[in-house]
């Protein structure tokens, strides 16, 4: 009998053990240990929503796999959003969502112990947002702290991304969005070159004074809400003082009259001013320009360059990009021709500010 009891009680250590190791909770997406960064709305403080191209989270937790689950925005009824994935040093992987609600497993059979997860938004804001409800894995960690140093990138669909990943879907085949890849664009890959954290404050098809392809927005009218496509909800500056702004505008805006384009170009630069008093501004010529174009942009933000230092700012830059790059598709930079984009303005950044 003896024997009996102790293999009983044996058998139930093994399996209160096994169960112990093995157990995953739900964590809300609001729980303390969750680390948003981006233009985050916070209005339903139990379901934070992304907009923005390049908004991400980072989550420290223990086990052996993650899930996270979240909704889509579904505009025009269609699933739009891509998100990139990255787990510790393991290569990052991209997913399109699938439905309007989403429990999506991240990571599964992951040594055990701790690990890093990274969720960004690879899509843009009229792809819609996507609202978080909450995570599941054995147990939440506090996350490692930001990176003191803080950026913000200013554009248009070259700052998004778009048309620049071919990897599952190629050029002229699926939808429009399907190339989005934020994560890889210039800026992310420059802030993580920089470790430093980023905003992107990007629409596909922007301009400063002249959008293309009927939109009726510019960046003026719609730089200070969180979605920079339809919502009007005001974005609070205080939550997010960067160190560096770049902005890169003039693509969709083409060729223009100069003295209009430059007096558009400055109001913008001290509209950035009011709401950043010690950032960084540069001014970057556009990636995909053509030579003409080049030219232009060139003479243009030399010009407001020049009109701000007179004017008293002196905390202003310029870079202009040694290429074009326009391999991807609908004439945008590819992957590996954002990789280049961000060699050359860390490099920039680096000198100019010093890191």
């Amino acid at each position: 009998m003896k024997r009996i009891f102790y293999f009983v009680l044996l058998l139930s250590a093994c399996c209160f053990s096994f169960t112990k190791k093995h157990t995953a909770h739900f964590f809300k997406a609001n729980h303390e240990y969750v680390q948003y960064t981006g233009r985050v709305d916070f209005s339903d403080a139990a379901k934070p929503k992304f907009w923005a191209s390049g908004a991400y989270v980072t989550i420290k937790f223990s086990g052996t796999s993650f899930s996270a689950q979240l909704n889509d925005q579904m505009v025009w009824d269609k699933v739009l959003n891509y998100l990139e994935i990255k787990i510790d040093n393991q290569p990052a992987y991209r997913i399109q969502l699938k439905g309007k609600v989403n429990d999506l497993l991240l990571a599964k059979d992951l040594p055990a112990g701790e690990h890093i997860i990274t969720i960004c938004k690879n899509s843009e804001a009229e792809n819609g947002y996507i609202e978080f409800v909450g995570f599941t894995c054995d147990k939440l960690l506090p996350p490692p702290p930001k990176p003191t140093r803080k950026m913000e990138f200013i554009g248009d669909s070259i700052t998004c991304g778009a048309g620049s990943d071919e990897s599952e879907i190629a050029c002229g085949k699926g939808e429009w969005h399907d190339q989005h890849n934020a994560w890889f664009a210039y800026g992310p890959t420059t802030a993580r070159s920089l470790n430093a954290q980023w905003h992107l404050s990007s629409v596909s098809g922007i301009g400063l004074m002249h959008s293309c392809c009927d939109k009726k927005v510019i960046m003026p009218q719609v730089f200070d809400q969180i979605s920079l496509a339809k919502d009007n909800l005001p974005w609070d500056f205080n939550r997010y003082q960067p160190d560096v702004v770049t902005v890169c505008l003039g693509q969709n805006d083409g060729i223009q009259d100069s003295t209009a384009f430059c007096a558009a170009y400055v109001n913008f630069a001290k509209s950035l001013r009011s709401y950043y008093p010690k950032a960084k501004l540069v001014f970057l010529t556009s990636p995909m320009a053509s030579k003409e174009l080049k030219a232009a942009l060139v003479k243009y933000i030399t010009a407001v360059k020049a009109h701000l230092n007179k004017a008293g700012d002196q905390n202003v830059g310029m870079y202009v990009f040694s290429k074009q790059a326009n391999k991807g598709c609908g004439g945008h930079p590819s992957l590996a021709e954002h990789k280049e984009i961000a060699t050359e303005l860390t490099a920039y950044l680096k000198k100019t500010m010093k890191w």
